[in-house]
C-alpha cells in the first residue's frame, strides 16, 4: 500500500488530493513543521532530504512531486481519468509540459516573493519576481481562457501542480485582480476530493 508523507503547510497538500481524486488506497504520515519552519529531523529518516510529498510502495521510496503525479498515475489511472493516453502523442506532450511547468517555471519567483515577504529587501530580486510572477500568471490565465481547468473543460492531473501555484499566488496578494485564477482556484478547491484532502491533511 502507498504512504505518503506529509507535511503540513505544503506542496503534499496537492499530493494528498491526487490520491483522494484517484479513489487509492493509502497510509498517511504527517509531520509538524518546527518553529523555524522546516521539515523535522523524522523526516530525514525517510529521504535524505527532508522532502515532501515523499511516497513509500513496497521498496521504492520517490520524492518530487511531478514524479510521483506520473507514478500515482501509472499504477492506479488505468481508464485515463486524469491524463491522456500516451498513445495520444501530442496531448501526452502538452499534459506532460503543464505537470512540470508549475514547479520547473512558477514556483521559484513565487518563492523568492515570499522570502521577501518575510524580511529583507532587495530591490533587484523584488523587481524580478514581481515582473516573473505577471508572466507567468498571466501565462496560466490565457491557458484557461474560458476553460474550467488547465487542459480544456475536463480535470486532470496537470491541475494539480498549477492549482498549487495558483493558490501560493493567492496567498501572497497576487490574485486581487485576476479573477479568472481566483475562480479556477476556487473551482479547484469544490471538488469533493480537495475537502476530503483537506480535512486529512490540514485539521
Amino acid at each position: 500500500m502507498i504512504r505518503l508523507h506529509h507535511l503540513r503547510i505544503g506542496r503534499s497538500l496537492f499530493t494528498l488530493w491526487q490520491l483522494e481524486e484517484l479513489g487509492a488506497d493509502y497510509d498517511l504520515t504527517v509531520y509538524l513543521r518546527d518553529e523555524n519552519f522546516r521539515a523535522p529531523a523524522a523526516l530525514k529518516e525517510i529521504h535524505p532530504l527532508g522532502k515532501s510529498p515523499v511516497i513509500e510502495d513496497g521498496d521504492l521510496i520517490l520524492s518530487e512531486s511531478s514524479a510521483i503525479t506520473t507514478y500515482l498515475l501509472e499504477k492506479f489511472d488505468k481508464e485515463n481519468r486524469f491524463a491522456p493516453p500516451r498513445t495520444q502523442l501530442n496531448d501526452w506532450a502538452r499534459f506532460t509540459q503543464w505537470l512540470h511547468y508549475p514547479e520547473g517555471s512558477v514556483f521559484g519567483p513565487l518563492l523568492i516573493k515570499m522570502l521577501l515577504l518575510r524580511g529583507g529587501e532587495h530591490a533587484g530580486l523584488e523587481t524580478f519576481s514581481a515582473k516573473e510572477i505577471a508572466l507567468h500568471l498571466g501565462h496560466i490565465s490565457n491557458q484557461l481562457g474560458a476553460n474550467d481547468y488547465i487542459l480544456g473543460s475536463d480535470f486532470s492531473a496537470a491541475d494539480f501542480g498549477v492549482a498549487y501555484v495558483v493558490s501560493l499566488a493567492d496567498r501572497l496578494g497576487q490574485l486581487d485582480a485576476n479573477p479568472t485564477l481566483k475562480a479556477y482556484l476556487a473551482r479547484c478547491m469544490q471538488r469533493p476530493a480537495f475537502a476530503r484532502a483537506v480535512e486529512k491533511g490540514v485539521e
